[in-house]
């Protein structure tokens, strides 16, 4: 998996710059669906050459009709599709005649329908590529470019208002979404730069909407709704690009509740969850993903206005000590710094107001109804002082005052000219036209404090550099799998030949060998695990295959041959190889490590802490491959119980970089094995103090898969 996807995104010129227009299947009546686009298109002033195809009319509102493309015999950038399903191999076929460039199909009767529906969309998609026509669609209704007057689509919402011509592109895989997010745009009064929806994606994908934006001039933050992904590597290229480019994704992505297509097959699959995994891509990326429609459009319009703010202070200041209260709790929810004034400032602030509360946040309290200097000059203090990222002031319903306006409306140019690289936000209720007039200044404006928080702790993480990805594993130590499940034995060989920490083991095929491993243990002052060793049995203890704590060879005899007996009557179809022996590991903390071939973006690596950890409060961290050592080290981190590895209540401080090394190794091996990598699951990784050795696997599993 690399992000080196090439995109021709020069060819989506045609589609969403077209210099010519055909809409075929026009209709005389604007409100059918062959008529709509027309109309818009005529309506709003598109400039370049329009062309009606209608082969039952000679004149269609007000232009000359033709009965074909290739009967209007001028280049054609852009053919808008509006014909019956029966009709639609027809038109392309015509299209292909007339060398049209580009085609928006509203066609539906494809995949959306079942498998001759999916056959059909192939098979359009086959001939559109050969011909050379880009085709975005079918099921789809089409797109929008406000500044240039296209308007590829059949949706009522540019009929009730337009959107203004601006710089945020919006993609929407779902039409009845897009067509909403349109006019809450219009509402919001956010500008568009391109307005597009992809329906069924036989050809131009989300994706290549994101990296044609990616390269527009014309935009600068990108939108986008996402219900799934096919091409993995193409939307982590899309993405890579418009970091690359810096302009921030916003991203609503439904189906948080899905599991992944591979949940089945190990511990890491299903606690991964295809949403998760989703999760684990728009962190590298950088995207700034969003769990509502307010917030969806709230990251957006944020994006557009102010620049990511450099780092993770802010300076808070309120008129409300409650507010403030809230406004803390919620920074520190969304990881920023609230860093209290120094002590100086703070004395200076008691002077002006003896009861202000002026550690940060900073309360000034209702004083500031008799003395409105005071904003200015507590504002500028704060930021004078600790020279915070970002700065948010509270004032309630101040906006909507007459007499406080000019107050807001100075403040925020001073701090502004002062502080020129300090994202500032305000919330306040204000009309629409005050609103706008702060965000000119380039100033968020939120009525909610704690969404301006949310935003803000977004923006903050678009100041991170994206490091620079490691090579992916040489070809020439490539592994090849083979297909189905491995022995414990084989597993932990693959994966210690690899660089992974595995506990010490051996085979036993006989209750004389298993006699034989307990007293080498007893030399060493400890007991063993006894545990079939078999490629068709993979959870041992389901089948009575487990014995621990085995302290002497009688015991160990009778286990052996007992836990050989269990398996033989649970499963008499499996070969068994005998029994692993192994010291059992004591003390540490359980963990679990993995990688599974997730079927959209190849190998993803998790880790968490075992048992009900993982199991019950899913505490698991995700990256996909390739990763880098400070990948792994962030991964171990960002678990919500940390606390636990790292030492809490007294307890030892575990080998955290015997963790990262291990999942670096367990990462390479991955991508050694490439496409014949099912899963490599180590449950329980046993992570320690470095002066007990560090980390050690105690149990692994590896499953091959047929590369395709």
């Amino acid at each position: 998996m690399t992000d080196s996807h090439c995109f021709d995104t020069s060819r989506l010129d045609a589609l969403f710059a077209p210099r010519s227009i055909a809409v075929v299947g026009a209709s005389d009546q604007a409100s059918k669906i062959g008529g709509i686009p027309l109309d818009y298109l005529l309506r709003f002033g598109y400039g370049g050459a329009l062309y009606a195809v209608n082969p039952r009319a000679s004149r269609v509102q007000g232009l000359p009709a033709h009965e074909r493309l290739a009967a209007i015999g001028a280049p054609v950038d852009l053919a808008i599709v509006a014909v019956p399903q029966s009709q639609v191999a027809g038109v392309l076929e015509d299209a292909a005649a007339a060398r049209v460039q580009s085609m928006v199909l509203f066609s539906s009767g494809y995949a959306e329908t079942g498998s001759d529906g999916t056959a059909a969309q192939q098979a359009l998609a086959r001939r559109a590529q050969e011909a050379g026509i880009r085709l975005i669609g079918p099921n789809c209704l089409g797109f929008m470019r406000p500044g240039h007057q296209v308007y590829a689509t059949f949706s009522p919402a540019p009929g009730g208002g337009l959107v203004r011509p601006g710089r945020i592109g919006m993609v929407s895989q779902s039409g009845a979404f897009g067509a909403y997010a349109y006019s809450l745009a219009r509402e919001r009064g956010l500008g568009l730069s391109l307005w597009a929806t992809t329906g069924n994606e036989a050809d131009v994908q989300l994706a290549d909407g994101l990296a044609w934006l990616a390269q527009d001039p014309e935009t600068d933050v990108i939108m986008a709704y996402m219900e799934g992904c096919r091409d993995g590597p193409r939307l982590r290229a899309a993405l890579a690009l418009a970091q690359e480019r810096g302009k921030p994704v916003v991203m609503c992505k439904v189906g948080t509740s899905a599991l992944g297509a591979a949940a089945a097959a190990s511990h890491t699959a299903s606690l991964a969850g295809n949403d998760a995994v989703y999760d684990a891509v728009f962190r590298r990326y950088g995207v700034l993903r969003a769990h509502s429609i307010t917030d969806f459009f709230a990251l957006a319009a944020s994006a557009s206005i102010a620049r990511a703010p450099k780092g993770w202070s802010i300076g808070l200041f309120t008129v409300s000590g409650g507010v403030g209260a809230m406004m803390a709790d919620d920074a520190s929810a969304a990881g920023l710094d609230v860093a209290p004034l120094s002590d100086a400032a703070q004395r200076q602030l008691r002077e002006w107001v003896p009861f202000a509360a002026p550690r940060n946040p900073v309360d000034i309290t209702g004083q500031v109804t008799n003395d409105m200097t005071l904003l200015e000059r507590s504002a500028r203090l704060m930021l004078a002082d600790r020279q915070f990222d970002s700065w948010l002031g509270f004032f309630a319903a101040g906006g909507l005052s007459d007499a406080f306006w000019p107050v807001l409306q100075s403040l925020v140019q001073t701090l502004r000219t002062h502080h020129p690289d300090t994202l500032l936000a305000v919330s306040t209720l204000c009309p629409p036209e005050r609103r706008d007039a702060l965000e000119a200044l380039g100033c968020l404006v939120f009525a909610d404090p704690g969404a301006a928080i949310r935003c803000i702790g977004a923006l903050a993480r678009l100041h991170e550099t994206p490091q620079a990805l490691p090579a992916m594993a040489d070809a020439g130590s490539a592994l090849h799998l083979p297909a189905g499940m491995l022995s414990e034995q084989r597993s932990m060989a693959l994966l210690a030949e690899a660089g992974v920490p595995v506990v010490q083991h051996r085979l036993v095929r006989t209750a004389a060998e298993a006699a034989q491993a307990v007293q080498a243990a007893q030399e060493m002052g400890g007991r063993i695990a006894l545990k079939v060793c078999s490629d068709a049995i993979a959870h041992k203890s389901d089948v009575g295959g487990v014995a621990l704590n085995l302290a002497d060879a009688a015991g160990a005899q009778a286990a052996f041959d007992r836990i050989l007996a269990n398996a033989r009557q649970a499963r008499p179809d499996a070969h068994i190889d005998g029994a692993l022996a192994a010291p059992m590991v004591q003390g540490g903390v359980e963990c679990i490590a993995g990688v599974h071939h997730d079927p959209v973006f190849g190998p993803v690596l998790m880790f968490g802490l075992g048992g009900i950890h993982a199991e019950i409060l899913r505490d698991v961290s995700l990256r996909l491959l390739p990763i880098t050592r400070d990948d792994a080290l962030a991964m171990v981190r960002e678990l919500r119980a940390f606390a636990v590895l790292d030492g809490a209540r007294g307890r030892p401080r575990v080998d955290l970089d015997s963790i990262a090394d291990t999942l670096c190794a367990l990462a390479g091996f991955a991508q050694r094995a490439g496409a014949t990598l099912e899963s490599a699951e180590i449950n329980p990784l046993i992570a320690r103090p470095r002066e007990d050795g560090g980390c050690v696997a105690v149990d692994a599993l590896v499953i091959g898969r047929e590369a395709a």
